[in-house]
């Protein structure tokens, strides 16, 4: 029975790092395989086998340090993989075979594989990439009771397979496509890497986006919603406000919101990028959506508004942590309203274009990520717009809701 365990290798000069690397018993012999990893001392935990990050160092290191952590353990999995298989066999290896095995290996599990890539959009800062990718292994890991595949054995039986299991589990066709997509791209970047050789998995399952069932209130609703007191219910009120605010900004998306800086308003005029499409936007700042920033004036001096709160190098994580919030309290006010359509920030954004479509703006003045079968139609056509035309609909729309409905 050979064991693994990993230790930490000092520099030869004091002020430098160190190396890791897995430490094997086999025979009563102890071999090691070299990682490459480097890290200080003071950076390795030897009893928890684990990476320690220290509250002062800075966001790169930090970073850097869960990397580490991350392709740390996706190596422990591999080489403990090859020797249950050797033990499996029943027959003697020596630690050649485990070497040549460890080497002809790497990169040869979709697990470990796609947290290289995670790791990877991490230190890019691809933070939103590395989320879906992860949220589509961790889909994955569960169809597979967390037992790895090797690249060469995923064939389109393992995929038809996955895509019942996730019909059973209640996933739309959507959220299945979704997972096949990326899944598709992880194999196809092993491809290209010469790692596996392409027999097309994905041919059988299902890989487009249908078309989603518009989650728009309709514009009494709104009207109840905007007018209902909720001042006893701060939290609530809180929730309420930044969904009117986001109707008020042309269905402006939470994460766009989040991140507006006091800055981005000047002379009447809101300007920010998009942080999906990168697109240059600007909007005409109306009265409603100064009264409810001035409603709330203690947020973070550089923020415009009460979303993210605080330096530290988690914004993502706050905003995140805060929509998830804001979604929970729009829905309690959406069941005690007795709504018909779950209330969530989402909602804004297709309300807005929903009312803009009964007001009868033209088409191209809407932002027709609601309606347009891809985004990039979408940006065509609204970059083709004089921003007054749009701040004028904007308006239309605002104003709708401040109508009186008996006139």
């Amino acid at each position: 029975m050979t064991s693994v365990k990993i230790t930490f290798r000092p520099s030869a000069f004091k002020e430098e790092e160190g190396t890791l690397c897995f430490r094997l018993v086999l025979g009563r012999r102890i071999r090691r395989i070299g990682t490459g990893y480097r890290l200080f001392l003071s950076e390795w935990d030897e009893c928890q086998q684990s990476v320690v990050i220290r509250p002062q160092s800075d966001d790169e290191r930090k970073n850097y340090l869960t990397v580490l952590q991350s392709r740390i353990g996706a190596d422990a999995r591999r080489l403990n993989r090859i020797i249950a298989s050797f033990e499996r066999e029943r027959r003697s290896y020596t630690y050649e075979d485990i070497l040549a095995a460890w080497r002809a290996s790497k990169g040869d599990y979709l697990f470990d594989f796609m947290e290289e890539m995670i790791d990877r959009f991490k230190r890019q800062g691809r933070m939103r990439t590395s989320e879906t990718y992860a949220a589509a292994l961790r889909s994955f890991a569960r169809f597979r009771n967390r037992r790895d595949i090797r690249l060469e054995e995923i064939d389109s039986d393992t995929m038809t397979a996955y895509e019942a299991y996730l019909r059973r589990t209640g996933a739309s066709r959507n959220t299945s496509s979704f997972y096949m997509r990326i899944l598709r791209a992880a194999y196809n970047r092993a491809v290209e890497r010469g790692i596996v050789s392409q027999k097309q998995p994905f041919r059988h399952v299902y890989t487009g986006v249908d078309k989603t069932v518009k989650r728009a209130m309709p514009l009494d609703a709104l009207r109840r919603l905007k007018n209902a007191d909720l001042r006893s219910f701060p939290r609530l009120d809180y929730a309420r406000d930044m969904f009117l605010l986001s109707f008020y900004t042309r269905g402006m998306s939470f994460v766009d919101m989040a991140y507006l800086k006091k800055d981005d308003l000047s002379s009447g005029t809101l300007t920010y990028c998009r942080k999906k499409t990168g697109q240059r936007l600007s909007i005409r700042w109306e009265e409603c959506m100064q009264e409810i920033v001035a409603k709330y004036p203690d947020r973070h001096p550089a923020y415009l508004l009460p979303i993210i709160r605080k330096d530290g190098g988690d914004e993502r994580r706050q905003y995140k942590n805060r929509g998830q919030l804001i979604n929970r309290y729009l829905k309690k006010i959406g069941r005690e309203m007795g709504f018909s359509v779950p209330l969530t920030m989402y909602v804004a954004r297709h309300t807005w274009a929903n009312i803009a479509r009964s007001k009868n703006v033209p088409l191209a003045v809407i932002s027709e990520s609601m309606g347009h079968d891809s985004e990039t139609t979408t940006r065509i056509y609204l970059a083709s717009l004089d921003s007054a035309a749009v701040d004028r609909a904007n308006r239309v729309v605002i104003n709708s809701l401040f109508e009186d409905p008996e006139v």
